[in-house]
């Protein structure tokens, strides 16, 4: 008997310790390009900014869960465009050998790294001094969305002549498509390391649409990578949850203008959920795209609003 619990007591040993482990192992990068443009490092979080300074329009973007900027860049190539890039707190820069420039505005966010309130602080520094377009659009994807949303009741402000299109977002009283039971939230940083030695599977290819695309297939590939700690991903997993189950469609307030997006064939977020949020947004379009999986950029790039079409 004392054999069987010092062996369970071995058991609990290393597996709290491996769990620790994860927490704080750095991942590796697997995705980057060449950049031409500005680099600022704020806080955790990294914004890029390329494109003419007098360009007519900009568009800032702010990317999902565990993804990277690079999910918009085919989408806003035009180089007439002014396009503000940002990377989640500790998250891998996907850009070769970055060189960061100084700027005497640039401040330590105050909200903890890993959550949705400290990239909206982070998104609010790049509109008020990166953008000088006269027309501004800010897109934010998934939990982008939720930033968006975040930065606009932050300083809403900054948002009265902003544009916002929000792609199958996390939005207030919103659900995921699937309930992950709190017991394994424990378990976060193991599902991170098993996910990062198949990052498509059986078990998860539906959750991403067709398939036959190359650079969607390379996105999805970096995705588990994209978060340069295990920590950082359940920091931001237990974050959503929380900023769902939180708040209330009274954050629609302080945005004037743009769009919803919502993907019928959602399999990350609940669709139902989703448009019931959406509905509560008066001055919002609503934007129902069937048969689209979450990503709709990568799958139904037609279905973004033209840069001048969506009415105040």
């Amino acid at each position: 008997m004392q054999l069987l619990i010092g062996l369970i007591g071995l058991f609990v040993l290393i597996a709290f310790s491996l769990r620790r482990w994860l927490l704080r192992r750095e991942s590796p990068q697997v995705q980057a390009v060449d950049f031409d443009g500005e680099l600022y490092r704020i806080g955790q979080a990294c914004v890029a900014r390329r494109g003419p300074q007098d360009a007519e329009q900009t568009v800032l973007v702010m990317p999902g869960f565990v993804e990277n900027f690079l999910y918009f860049t085919e989408h806003y190539e035009n180089p007439s465009l002014q396009l503000i890039l940002l990377t989640s707190a500790d998250y891998h820069v996907p850009v070769n050998r970055p060189r960061f420039s100084e700027a005497d505005w640039i401040s330590q966010p105050k909200a903890r790294a890993g959550t949705i309130a400290y990239d909206a602080e982070v998104l609010n520094q790049a509109l008020q001094h990166l953008a000088t377009g006269k027309q501004i659009r800010v897109h934010g994807h998934s939990r982008g969305g939720a930033v968006v949303l975040e930065a606009a009741r932050q300083r809403p402000d900054l948002f009265t002549r902003v544009e916002v299109i929000l792609e199958a977002p996390v939005l207030p009283q919103g659900k995921p498509y699937r309930d992950v039971p709190r017991f394994f939230r424990w378990f976060l940083p193991f599902y991170l390391f098993a996910w990062q030695q198949q990052p498509i599977s059986a078990a998860n290819r539906s959750l991403f649409g067709p398939l036959d695309n190359p650079r969607k297939r390379e996105l999805i590939m970096a995705l588990p990578f994209n978060p340069k700690r295990g920590s950082t991903f359940v920091h931001n997993i237990l974050d959503l949850a929380n900023w769902m189950q939180t708040n209330t469609p009274d954050i629609y307030q302080h945005v004037c203008r743009g769009a919803i997006l919502v993907p019928s064939a959602d399999r990350i977020l609940e669709p139902r959920a989703m448009l019931h949020s959406a509905r509560q947004a008066e001055r919002l379009q609503i934007i129902e795209i069937e048969g689209c999986s979450h990503l709709i950029t990568a799958d139904r790039p037609d279905c973004i609003p033209p840069l001048t079409t969506l009415t105040p």
